[in-house]
C-alpha cells in the first residue's frame, strides 16, 4: 500500500500551512500554549497591501512576549470597511504571507468586521494595535478588559498606509 502525503495548494509552504488556521484549531492551538505557560498576543487588520508599518507593528507585538497571533480580515469584511476594489488580494494570499514572518505563530482569517467575537473565544492576554489608536480608541478595548486583557499600542509612527500607497502610487499610475 503506497502512502501519500496530503497535497497541498501550490506554491504554499508546509510552515505556512502550519500557522494558518481555522478558529477550532486556534482554540485548540491556544490552550496548547497555555498549558506551556505560554502568554498570548493578538494582533488585527487587513493587511491588503504589506508594508513596513504592518512589518514593525508585527514584530513591536511580538516583542511583548509569548505567541502571537494574526487576525486577518476576510475579503467581505475587507470590502465593508475599505469599499470596492478592495482588498487588491485574497485573504488566502494575504495569510501566506503573513504567516511567512518569523514573528508570527499563527493567522486566521475572521469574517467580522472586529475582532470582538475572537476575543471572547480566545481570551488574549494583551491585544495589540497599531498607532494609529490610542489605548482609548481601541473599538475592542471594552471586551478586551472585559476578558482580563489589556490593549498595547505598538509600532512605529503612522506614517505608511497600505490606502495611502495605493491611491499615491498605484493609483496615479496607468497600468
Amino acid at each position: 500500500m503506497l502512502l501519500r502525503k496530503p497535497l497541498r495548494r501550490p506554491g504554499i509552504t508546509e510552515m505556512s500551512e502550519q500557522k494558518i488556521v481555522t478558529r477550532e484549531g486556534l482554540k485548540q492551538r491556544v490552550a496548547a500554549w497555555r498549558k506551556a505557560g505560554d502568554s498570548i498576543t493578538l494582533a488585527n487588520g487587513c493587511f491588503d497591501l504589506l508594508h513596513v508599518g504592518h512589518v514593525r507593528y508585527l514584530h513591536a507585538a511580538k516583542q511583548i512576549g509569548g505567541r502571537l497571533i494574526v487576525a486577518i480580515n476576510s475579503d467581505e469584511s475587507v470590502r465593508a470597511l475599505k469599499g470596492d476594489g478592495r482588498p487588491l488580494m485574497p485573504a488566502g494570499e494575504r495569510a501566506e504571507i503573513l504567516s511567512a514572518l518569523a514573528d508570527v505563530d499563527a493567522v486566521l482569517i475572521f469574517p467580522e468586521r472586529d475582532v470582538r467575537a475572537l476575543i471572547r473565544e480566545i481570551r488574549p492576554d494583551v491585544h495589540a494595535k497599531g498607532t494609529d489608536y490610542t489605548a482609548d480608541s481601541v473599538p475592542e478595548r471594552d471586551v478586551v478588559v472585559e476578558c482580563g486583557g489589556r490593549v498595547e499600542i505598538v509600532g512605529d509612527p503612522k506614517d505608511h498606509s497600505a490606502s495611502e500607497i495605493i491611491h499615491s502610487r498605484i493609483g496615479s499610475r496607468r497600468l
